[in-house]
């Protein structure tokens, strides 16, 4: 199984990209790991916040191939702990899934057919983070849960 990340715009700090690089090079020891960033949306002033869900919902369904399986970061998703998470993607892993696509939209959530597209919601927790900070969050949280897995001192519990 991949696993590939698409999130919305930049990030525009050198120390979390610094931070997310790294766990993802850690990551990949484990499984095949990428990030891939859709620009953000030009004029958005001029939008509505639908409008402007509609356009990114548009731009995520065109990374999406027909056999990925599609999670969305939502603070309306299934929570985990770091254990159940790790659990979680042994699961999808035994499920035969080719790759598994997390996505992070855009500041207003995703468009309907976003919603209708996934196959389910994942919510880091019940706060807000900046979505620079969540690519971090997500790429360590994907590489404690592969350590976790193999029994390694990663993890403490």
């Amino acid at each position: 199984m991949n696993i590939k990340l698409l999130c919305i715009g930049k990030t525009d700090s050198k120390q979390l990209q610094s931070l997310i690089e790294d766990y993802s090079k850690r990551l990949n020891h484990y499984i095949k790991y990428t990030i891939e960033i859709i620009p953000d949306i030009k004029n958005v002033k001029h939008l509505s916040e639908k409008e402007q869900k509609q356009k990114e919902g548009n731009l995520i369904l065109s990374k999406i191939g027909s056999y990925d399986h599609l999670i969305l970061f939502d603070e309306k998703g299934k929570t985990f702990t770091s254990v159940s998470f790790s659990n979680y993607l042994q699961k999808k892993m035994n499920s035969g899934i080719k790759t598994l696509v997390f996505v992070i939209g855009g500041p207003y959530g995703f468009s309907e057919e976003v919603y209708h597209k996934a196959q389910g919601k994942v919510s880091l927790s019940e706060m807000t983070f900046s979505h620079q900070m969540v690519r971090l969050f997500i790429t360590e949280q994907l590489y404690r849960g592969y350590t976790i897995l193999k029994g390694e001192p990663y993890h403490h519990q």
